[in-house]
């Protein structure tokens, strides 16, 4: 048994303030009755709480999809930066980690979670899992360079970056694009701009494997993994469900 808003904090609706603010405006119920107070307790495995319109799932990992803004770092602590776990209630910050890092300057999807398993298959460089990106780019991005991403970029490594899918939405002098990298090298589409002669002005991941940021979500916003979401990551991983 535990405290509803602790219930709720750990399935990924908020921060404990935030819950409490939904409880008292009647957006939660347990067991199809409306909760009367934050404080009540809830049986995880057995009571069915829904919050806003959702099921809040209890599982043995926490999955939590992050809007990350610009300006944290993807780290569980730091001595000088804000890190991706201030953004999330203290109660969600015990164990977990960001699967994978964007940097400080860089937007978009991040995973969160304390499932190693999952976060080792998805991170594999042999597992070859996309991540798309939207980008505006300071220079004409062309169709050649569209070619050159997909036969691979030197980018001083031993080897030139695996085949990326380059799409323009725009070409101009700040063009915009979409590309699908399957690595995750330091700076990699910073530097294979860099490469050919461009330069990345605003970046922001868009997916991660079958993993689609919430539109809905605004940045520094987050929310717990759908089971459906669950499910698709590990089938792509190979695990079992």
């Amino acid at each position: 048994m535990m405290r509803l808003d602790r219930f709720l904090c750990e399935t990924g609706f908020g921060t404990r303030s935030q819950v409490k603010d939904l409880v008292k405006k009647g957006l939660v119920t347990v067991n199809r009755t409306v909760a009367g107070k934050p404080e009540q307790k809830v049986d995880e495995a057995r009571d069915t709480v829904i919050c806003n319109g959702k099921k809040a799932v209890y599982a043995k990992f926490v999955y939590i999809m992050l809007h990350k803004p610009a300006g944290y770092v993807s780290a569980t602590s730091d001595s000088r930066e804000q890190t991706v776990l201030d953004l999330l209630c203290k109660e969600l910050q015990k164990g977990i980690f960001p699967v994978g890092r964007l940097d400080k300057d860089t937007e978009g999807l991040l995973l969160l979670t304390d499932d190693g398993d999952l976060a080792h298959l998805l991170l594999s460089p042999k597992r070859h899992v996309d991540k798309t990106y939207y980008a505006q780019i300071e220079g004409c991005v062309t169709e050649e360079h569209v070619k050159r991403f997909w036969e691979g970029i030197e980018i001083g490594e031993k080897k030139e970056t695996l085949p990326s899918k380059l799409q323009i939405l725009k070409s101009a002098a700040v063009s915009e694009i979409k590309v699908t990298i399957q690595e995750g090298k330091y700076h990699q589409i910073k530097r294979m701009f860099e490469a050919v002669g461009c330069k990345v002005l605003y970046l922001k991941r868009l997916s991660m494997g079958t993993l689609e940021l919430d539109q809905a979500l605004k940045a520094g916003e987050y929310r717990a993994l759908t089971e459906e979401e669950i499910k698709s990551l590990k089938q792509l991983t190979g695990q079992q469900i």
